[in-house]
């Protein structure tokens, strides 16, 4: 048997038939390595995994022993089940994917290629795109600091050229469109090499959802790898699809919310921690004062102004912060 290369790790929870979709699109525009792919399934309710099994292509993979499906009895989170995956194989280089990805032709070839080019480089992102065909957002600033917010909230950025704006703030004023070290890149889709992890260690295990990729990006690169944005690799995703059926969109801004302070709370200094918080209140807090004043409903932007100030404190409480 010919020794795999590469091992592709999806972690799926209610992936319905997105979850197929994607074993197939890696099938039908595959690497040109020996692969195989890694499904972790986080005790899901529906018939996402029966669906995978009665795949003719994923049963032809699964016939090479290049396809296998471990179901946990419990919803480990995304983290804890990607370094389930990392455990299960011996691959050198891992790709993993979201349950709602599609890759196209070429695609995981352009990603290698980007990784080997040079031995410091230790993950690689493609350009993701809505199913639409429109661009969605992946590379971040990381981490956030209090000079972005203001910027970004305030809508201060209006007053910077695009293309410096672009630089100094990447997100969506940026248009992923060069090859480019990056300071994150999105646990949708991204390429990383064995050693990383072996260098770093896997996800940290305290983050349940969301979060987790600011933190170990940011540990990657504090430990002196660098990450690479590469935009002639293309993979679609469809985005959100497991969060739409756990919570309302209140209820996800606060999950999201709750999980950014974690992640700063353990990656910043207390001061920075404590700057950071009180920008988002003071900008979370003029939003609300102008839809106030023009009669406009925005529950998000009220419970975001809530959750700032309940953070603010939290930080300012907390004297054992790094």
């Amino acid at each position: 048997m010919l020794k795999v290369e590469l091992a592709i790790i999806i972690v799926n929870w209610n992936g319905g038939e997105l979850l197929r979709r994607t074993v197939e699109s890696v099938i039908v525009s595959p690497p040109s390595i020996e692969y195989e792919v890694v499904v972790v399934d986080n005790a899901s309710t529906d018939d996402s995994v029966a669906r995978l099994r009665t795949s003719k292509l994923a049963r032809e993979l699964t016939d090479r022993g290049r396809l296998r499906i471990i179901e946990n009895g419990e919803n480990r989170g995304f983290g804890p089940a990607n370094n389930q995956a990392f455990t299960l194989t011996d691959a050198p280089l891992l790709l993993l994917l979201n349950p709602d990805t599609e890759v196209t032709a070429g695609s995981i070839d352009r990603l290698l290629a980007t990784v080997r080019s040079n031995s410091r480089i230790a993950a690689v992102g493609p350009r993701l795109l809505n199913v639409d065909g429109s661009l969605q957002i992946s590379v971040w600033r990381n981490p956030p600091a209090a000079w972005e917010i203001l910027l970004s909230q305030l809508k201060l950025y209006r007053l910077l050229p695009r293309r410096l704006r672009g630089e100094l703030l990447l997100g969506g004023h940026w248009d992923h469109n060069r090859e480019r070290r990056v300071p994150m890149l999105s646990g949708a889709a991204i390429l990383v090499r064995r050693t990383v992890i072996e260098d770093v260690g896997g996800f940290d295990e305290r983050f349940h959802v969301y979060g987790e990729d600011n933190e170990w990006c940011l540990r990657i690169l504090r430990a002196g790898w660098d990450m690479v944005f590469q935009p002639e690799a293309v993979i679609l995703h469809h985005g959100a699809q497991s969060s739409l059926q756990r919570w309302t969109n209140l209820e996800k801004l606060r999950v999201q919310m709750e999980a950014s302070f974690f992640f700063q709370q353990h990656s910043l200094p207390r001061r920075r921690l404590i700057t950071n918080q009180l920008a988002s209140y003071v900008t979370a807090s003029g939003q609300h004062l102008w839809r106030r004043l023009r009669g406009v409903q925005a529950p998000e932007v009220k419970l975001a102004r809530e959750i700032h100030w309940e953070h603010l404190q939290r930080s300012l409480r907390n004297k054992n912060s790094t």
